[in-house]
């Protein structure tokens, strides 16, 4: 998700630069945008794979035994459940959205157990990602420590959005992230999110060490652009050719990349010129003039208009911050555009006078193998230490989840998997939730509750939310985006090209990347690119010209479309397309693939280009959207219009003070 300064990492994740221009595994940009990498188109090979996993040949062999249904984690002798094995469609699974699906677009009901089915707790939290997590530790903290807590959770894994992906490959475990990626500026973050994973473990100063940021630069792999057949005549791999979070390239590679890109002579001196020497496009203005025209027109609309580009020119651009924000640079301000160094604003000379409300000096290591799935893996080590065995954040990378341990009747803390809340009311002074479980309503009853899951569907689920609240919450829409993980035996096409990442601007995957060097707690990052290693695609669904939340509902609906076999077809082709003339063979050399689909992905974040620019985590419908609802509090990041750990820790710290303040 992934991603900056604003969110999840996600532009920091395709160029791994900080604000200030330093880069992610070295302050030399050169590593990004030094190398050539040309390309020729190569044939596209075709492999079978079942949920995701490579099938060997071999007669009578069973599904069941080449795949393990999720059980058995790699190197472990545990034999429950173990969903980050599992392959093939993740992160909203089939089993996780049926009955919200039901509730919010049928109409559906189910008929209400007329007793409670379970006993009365101090707390029921509806969510079991970070926010619901971190609402528990904080209860137990500030309430009572022996407190009894449910939680409840619609999918088969806890963790929310930060999920967790593991394949074996030959024998060797590799670990990824199917969702929220990193630790973004901690030192920038509240007091109460910074102490929160202190307590749970996280030494953040340790990623200095276990991070890696001169690795690829060793190798001389920079960052590449890469040209489909479809849309630019043959496959091409190239230096990225203008800065972006970064200085610029060298004058000689960026000019030799656009060269090579198969456009009119007029297009390509347009796009040398916004990349090497854009003069003043708004000439006559003066510097406030000019911030408040660039607040109001999207940034293809100062390159077309302003700036003299092209067409071909805004489509070449306009993907390159759907990681950031999940929408391109069609439905985003030129004002941002400028804030991180897009082509054509340099020479408006307004350097320093641009509002930066997103100030981070962090740089983009603070990442565990697994991503932020290690941060709820370490919450729940700390509500539950018979959960997940250990002392450490290291030795919390490779330990076994024990999944059949979560709903104990005994534990003070019970995890229910697979329940889907699909009403929550006040009663006699508490909070009765009911909720659906493998097609069976329950009915329990909280002393408290905080509801920590997605923000729209409160309204479905409580039947006292107000209009004013409602139409709150539904200012707020999700950002829907696909992560895929694909495992690999070898890097060695990715080596030969000299490219780590790559952006493709009309490719189904707008970026392809090898993951983060991250080496800690037994995990050793691949070394050699003839050893496995994970590599991570990203797709945004966008259409342009409507909208940020009109282009987030469209492409919701895209993905719901869309099987595993889509993406399989859509991983090996443009793979093939990419890196086929450097080798690589997707019969042979991908291993596993799971496709983390979030069709409701990560918060939403004020866009200035259509909410009022005044509007911030601080102040904006968010705030009446969480407003509580008798002894129930909402929590999670939406309630914090902030797509980061902190919004969502943040957003815990609140709902627990204000359920204890009643």
């Amino acid at each position: 998700m992934a991603l900056a300064w604003r969110r999840r990492g996600g532009l920091k994740a395709i160029y791994g630069l900080r604000f200030d221009g330093a880069g992610e595994f070295g302050s030399d940009p050169r590593h990004w945008f030094g190398a050539p990498c040309m390309k020729r188109l190569s044939s596209i090979t075709r492999r079978d794979f079942l949920g995701g996993v490579s099938l060997p040949v071999a007669a009578g062999l069973a599904p069941a035994a080449l795949f393990g249904c999720g059980r058995n984690p790699p190197g472990g002798a545990y034999s429950g459940p173990y969903p980050p094995a599992l392959t093939g469609m993740r992160g909203s699974h089939a089993g996780s959205f049926e009955t919200a699906h039901a509730l919010a677009w049928e109409g559906k009901t189910w008929p209400r157990p007329e007793t409670q089915t379970d006993d009365e707790y101090d707390l029921v939290v509806i969510g079991g990602g970070i926010s619901g997590l971190a609402s528990a530790h904080f209860w137990r903290q500030r309430a009572h420590e022996n407190a009894r807590i449910l939680i409840l959770d619609n999918h088969d894994d806890f963790g929310g959005h930060a999920k967790r992906n593991e394949f074996d490959v030959d024998g060797e475990t590799l670990i990824g992230y199917g969702g929220s990626q990193s630790i973004d500026g901690p030192h920038s973050w509240s007091k109460v999110a910074q102490d929160l994973v202190k307590e749970i473990g996280v030494d953040v100063e340790k990623f200095y060490d276990y991070f890696d940021r001169d690795f690829y630069v060793r190798r001389n792999m920079d960052a590449g652009l890469y040209l489909d057949k479809t849309h630019y005549d043959e496959d091409r791999l190239i230096d990225q050719p203008y800065a972006m979070w970064s200085a610029a390239p060298s004058e000689e590679k960026a000019k030799a990349a656009i060269s090579s890109i198969p456009w009119p002579e007029p297009a390509r001196a347009k796009l040398t010129e916004l990349a090497l020497s854009p003069p003043d496009y708004l000439a006559g203005k003066s510097v406030s003039e000019k911030i408040d025209l660039l607040r109001r027109i999207s940034y293809e609309q100062f390159l077309l208009q302003h700036a003299g580009a092209s067409e071909d020119i805004a489509v070449l651009l306009r993907r390159s911050i759907t990681g950031l924000w999940g929408v391109g640079w069609d439905a985003l301000s030129a004002l941002e555009g400028a804030r991180i160094g897009m082509p054509g604003t340099a020479g408006l000379g307004i350097e320093g006078a641009i509002p930066k409300p997103y100030e981070n000096d962090d740089p983009y290591i603070f990442h565990f193998p697994d991503g932020n799935a290690s941060v709820a893996r370490l919450l729940m080590r700390a509500l539950r230490p018979d959960v997940l065995p250990g002392s450490t954040m290291e030795d919390a990378v490779l330990a076994q989840a024990r999944y059949d341990l979560l709903d104990m009747a005994d534990a003070p803390v019970r995890v229910r998997l697979g329940a889907t809340a699909v009403e929550a009311r006040n009663v006699n002074g508490g909070v009765e939730v009911a909720y659906v479980k493998d097609g069976e309503a329950f009915r329990v009853r909280g002393k408290n509750a905080i509801y920590a899951g997605y923000l729209h569907m409160l309204p479905y689920i409580s039947p006292e939310i107000g209009e004013v609240q409602r139409e709150a919450v539904e200012t707020l829409e999700k950002i829907p985006l696909v992560y895929v993980n694909v495992a690999l035996r070898n890097w060695r096409a990715f080596e030969k090209a000299g490219c780590h990442r790559v952006y493709s601007p009309q490719g189904f995957f707008e970026s392809i990347a090898l993951d983060f060097p991250v080496s800690m707690g037994g995990v050793k990052f691949s070394r050699s690119p003839d050893r496995p290693v994970i590599a991570h695609l990203q797709h945004v669904p966008l259409q342009a010209g409507l909208t940020e939340r009109e282009q987030h509902r469209a492409g919701r609906a895209k993905l719901y479309e869309m099987t595993f076999e889509d993406f399989e077809t859509r991983i090996v082709e443009q793979m093939s397309g990419m890196l086929g003339s450097y080798g690589f063979d997707a019969g042979r050399d991908i291993a596993g693939i799971t496709v983390n689909r979030w069709p409701h992905g990560y918060a939403y974040e004020y866009n200035e280009l259509y909410d009022p620019w005044t509007w911030s985590p601080a102040y904006g419908p968010h705030v009446t959207a969480h407003a509580p609802l008798g002894r129930m509090s909402v929590a999670n990041s939406d309630a914090s219009a902030l797509a980061y750990v902190q919004g969502a820790i943040d957003a815990a710290d609140r709902a627990v003070n204000e359920l204890l303040a009643l």
